[in-house]
């Protein structure tokens, strides 16, 4: 029977549409991807700022090694792909809204539509802070370990020198930094994608909150939890020093305090309408807020 049916042809054209949605946003991915690698060369010039900033101040030229004869070509692909998605995010995400949207009654688009603006503001907010403020540090941190002898070989053995002094600048091992195109990569990248990860914490908490599903007392009861849970994140996601997972902790912990004073408005707002409407129980809602 026709009504039988009908429930199977709604899936089968929503299936359709999620395809197209998919094969457009698929579309803007390798458009952007392709545009990307043209430029790889400035974008990893551009990614390569902290580190050499961090080389520049102790004299040493701003060199990477490729490990592999084909690794350069690996990294301007993964450059190109990274690039790619920041540049084809916004496709994406007005894709995926289009694909939510028609399901959604007015009031869940106006109470949606904000988190979906916030969230890639959020991330770029993240990855912006990892770049600027916390890979610095990090690279200045790792840098410090380092040690020189060829100057202090020449130093000791200058006429007035003491042998002693030579000998033993000569005999200690030089450790000096000779870092892989791939590698310096990768942490980097990390570094970027973890942060704007844990900036979307806010975005994430809120929308939940306006969902009902968490609310601001309980949040404030889970605080403890909270901070383990952050710091092993900050263990996971980050390189295994204690300098950068005391930052990511430090930087992601306000969110959650900002979250839990967002979704506290977003209560009492709730809580003056349903009031002005008759609808408020102070027994039932009021035990919930």
């Amino acid at each position: 029977p026709r009504s039988t049916l009908f429930p199977y042809t709604t899936l089968f054209r929503s299936l359709a549409e999620l395809r197209n949605r998919i094969i457009k946003s698929l579309i803007a991915f390798l458009i952007a991807m392709m545009l990307c690698f043209t430029v790889w060369n400035p974008i990893f010039n551009f990614l390569t700022d902290p580190l050499c900033a961090a080389l520049n101040e102790r004299g040493q030229p701003c060199n990477l090694v490729l490990i592999q004869l084909q690794e350069g070509f690996f990294v301007a692909v993964n450059i190109a792909m990274l690039g790619g998605l920041m540049l084809a995010f916004p496709v994406i995400a007005f894709q995926m809204w289009r694909f939510v949207a028609p399901g959604l009654y007015r009031s869940e688009k106006n109470a949606f539509l904000p988190f979906l603006i916030a969230s890639p503001g959020m991330f770029f907010l993240g990855a912006a802070f990892a770049f600027y403020i916390v890979t610095p540090m990090a690279y200045t941190f790792f840098l410090d370990f380092q040690q020189f002898t060829p100057v202090e070989a020449v130093t000791a053995t200058a006429p007035d020198a003491d042998p002693a002094n030579a000998i033993d600048a000569l005999q200690r091992a030089g450790i000096a930094f000779q870092g892989s195109v791939n590698e310096y990569l990768k942490l980097t990248t990390k570094f970027i994608i973890a942060f704007g990860l844990c900036f979307q914490l806010p975005v994430l908490l809120t929308l939940m909150g306006k969902a009902g599903i968490v609310t601001a007392r309980g949040l404030g009861g889970m605080r403890k939890y909270a901070i383990v849970a952050i710091m092993l994140v900050a263990a996971l996601v980050t390189p295994p020093d204690i300098l950068s997972q005391l930052i990511l902790f430090f930087a992601v912990y306000p969110l959650y305090e900002i979250s839990i004073f967002l979704i506290r408005r977003i209560e009492k707002t709730r809580e003056a309408t349903l009031k002005a409407e008759g609808l408020w129980d102070e027994e039932t809602d009021g035990e919930q807020g």
